[in-house]
């Protein structure tokens, strides 16, 4: 197989991943995911050859995701025009859309590694990857997920956070 073709069938398999994970660090702004996605796979494109694989070719994509979502968020603060709009009074949004509101208010108002933390399991990203990706043990991660699980609890329930 060609390199265009494996870079072809490695894009299309992290495209989705990648894509939601951007999306929670930019808080839902789907212009500057797609940009940042881009971004990752430049990336990936340009250090593929030198993947050693000594970890799955995902979690090695994950982690240049995070690492690429991070440097911009350093670069730029962002205003949450989503979550602006969501805000204003709307009679018509369900319950159950209000909650996923709140919970996501609560999950950008986390520091930034416990939300990478977060949205990767949201994403169904297996907690041992998520260690690596992260770059501390398995059980620190399910120890960081048990307490971030908590304070979006108490964040949803209107309670201290």
């Amino acid at each position: 197989m060609s390199k265009e073709k494996d870079f072809q069938k490695i894009y299309e398999t992290n495209y989705q991943p990648v894509m939601s994970l951007c999306l929670g660090y930019v808080k839902g702004n789907t212009f500057l995911a797609k940009d940042l996605v881009q971004e990752v796979f430049v990336k990936v494109w340009q250090h593929l050859p030198h993947f050693r694989g000594q970890a799955k070719l995902s979690t090695w994509i994950y982690r240049i995701t995070v690492n690429t979502c991070l440097q911009e968020l350093r670069k730029k603060k962002y205003v949450d025009l989503k979550m602006d709009i969501a805000n204003e009074s709307s009679p018509n949004i369900s319950e159950t859309e209000k909650q996923f509101q709140q919970m996501y208010n609560c999950i950008n108002a986390l520091p930034p590694e416990n939300k990478t933390i977060i949205l990767l399991e949201l994403d169904n990203v297996p907690q041992q990857e998520i260690a690596v990706i992260i770059g501390i043990s398995h059980a620190a991660v399910r120890t960081r997920l048990h307490r971030i699980k908590e304070q979006l609890t108490k964040c949803v329930n209107h309670e201290q956070f």
